[in-house]
């Protein structure tokens, strides 16, 4: 008879069961192979691997591979295809405003037109005039003469761009004491032609001033100059009473 340490003895319920050791092993393996073969055969049924060589890649089915909108996964695809699309356009839409924008900020500076300039540039008291024929005003101080507009020379300012303009003159004389003939006599004159003007023509004012301010809307190559009309004067010092300034208000075609 073989000693009791050869065999393992199991009781299930009432009954009792004796293994001899050599078979213990191969019930203890038994589970773990068959759960082995299990997943091996689960793996090859879904065609995810193969051991070939030559075989292609596997690609994984996950859901968003099929058409199905009711596929959570598939929406959240179609929703972040549209907002893609949407800011896509919205990305195109903002680059042409800034394109247009940038074109306009161009124009501007090509047509940025501006200046203003005063009667002399000494400081000493002294007056303009008078003359015994109408003749064009030359403004010698020049503060600002963007686009070379106006001419320092001629004192005449030329259009460089059809647009609306603003005008502006200040003028000033000085009798030299009461009683005296105070004579300011300007015109502002496009292509020779009288648009406005200002007039002091006395005897009881000692000193006296004026002011023209206008927006006109002008050509390329209008010639605009303020004239001093014939016996008529102005005075004017280091306070640059007399000026003459313009600038483009905008272009038009």
């Amino acid at each position: 008879m073989r000693g009791e340490s050869e065999y393992i003895c199991t009781q299930i319920s009432d009954q009792s069961q004796c293994f001899h050791k050599s078979n213990v092993s191969f019930f203890l393996v038994l589970p773990s192979a068959a759960l082995l073969l299990c997943l091996l055969y689960a793996a090859c049924a879904a065609g995810q691997y193969s051991w070939d060589s030559g075989a292609k890649d596997v690609v994984l089915n996950t859901g968003c591979n099929v058409d199905q909108p009711s596929c959570a996964c598939c929406k959240m695809v179609q929703d972040t295809n549209k907002l893609k699309a949407y800011f896509n356009a919205v990305l195109t839409g903002l680059e042409q405003d800034l394109s247009q924008t940038n074109q306009s900020l161009q124009s501007i500076e090509a047509n940025r037109v501006a200046f203003s300039s005063a009667l002399y540039t000494n400081n000493n008291f002294r007056c303009n005039g008078p003359f015994s024929v109408d003749s064009v005003i030359v403004y010698k101080q020049v503060f600002i003469n963007y686009g070379n507009s106006y001419n320092v020379d001629t004192g005449i300012f030329t259009a460089p761009c059809a647009g609306v303009y603003s005008l502006a003159v200040s003028t000033f004389s000085d009798s030299g004491a009461s009683g005296y003939l105070l004579a300011v006599c300007i015109t502002l004159q496009v292509n020779s032609q009288v648009v406005a003007g200002a007039r002091d023509y006395n005897t009881r004012d000692k000193e006296d001033s004026s002011t023209i301010a206008i927006a006109l809307s002008l050509k390329v190559g209008d010639k605009v100059s303020v004239n001093l009309a014939k016996n008529c004067f102005l005075c004017d010092d280091f306070n640059h009473y007399n000026t003459f300034s313009a600038f483009l208000l905008y272009a038009t075609a």
